[in-house]
């Protein structure tokens, strides 16, 4: 669908391909809600639980991980933005702007982050934002360093598989995952109520981490 994605990013999420081929097929991980929380295990993997909670309102977190997002996008690494500031909440994900240094307009992430109780180095966080030419919006996710790179990323929303992405960059807070987001996937985000990203341990263990989409659409919206 669409243009080829710039040189640097990955393609949308689309059925698995030739990298999946090598890696041992997995079982979308399972979610069931228990005190207000997700709790989501691999299947093959019980009784292990993994626990996970949103903190899209732990505002230093967030707050960092903006200013990455807005660096990388269009700034070389020695330039820094201006400290950025709470837009709007929209459920779990903030709207948070900035002006980088150097720029003219204000540029704006839209953002949740999500992490293991029981596992605190195990967690995910997903930016989407519109391109400083707006000429593309992209979906960027971060994950934590010493995953396994060449399984990719997995994603579902509302058990729908939307396959896999390939990891582009890694920095020392993590690794980037980044696909346009074409009007198929942003429609399905839009629709859906809760995206599982899949991060490997090994080729065979693959871990979900829920993402809930309530407010998305709104937030999404108010991107400048």
């Amino acid at each position: 669908m669409g243009s080829s994605p710039p040189p640097g990013l990955s393609p949308l999420f689309r059925p698995v391909g030739p990298i999946c081929e090598r890696a041992t097929p997995y079982q979308l991980a399972s979610a069931r809600r228990k005190n207000g929380r997700n709790v989501i295990r691999d299947d093959r993997q019980d009784p292990a639980v993994v626990v996970f909670r949103r903190i899209s309102r732990f505002a230093r977190s967030i707050a960092a991980l903006a200013l990455v997002a807005l660096a990388i996008v269009a700034l070389p690494s020695t330039v820094h933005a201006q400290q950025d500031t709470v837009r709007g909440e929209y459920g779990w994900w903030q709207l948070r702007c900035s002006t980088p240094a150097g720029a003219q307009n204000e540029q704006c992430v839209l953002i949740q982050n999500v992490v293991a109780d029981d596992r605190p180095e195990l967690g995910l966080s997903v930016v989407a934002f519109k391109t400083a030419d707006r000429t593309a919006q992209i979906l960027r996710i971060q994950v934590p360093l010493g995953v396994l790179l060449p399984n990719g990323l997995g994603l579902h929303i509302d058990g729908n598989d939307m396959g896999r992405a390939y990891f582009v960059r890694c920095f020392t807070d993590g690794c980037y995952a980044e696909v346009i987001l074409e009007d198929q996937l942003l429609n399905s985000l839009k629709a859906g109520t809760e995206a599982t990203f899949t991060v490997f341990d090994t080729p065979e263990e693959g871990i979900g981490i829920p993402v809930d989409l309530g407010g998305f659409t709104e937030g999404f919206e108010a991107l400048p």
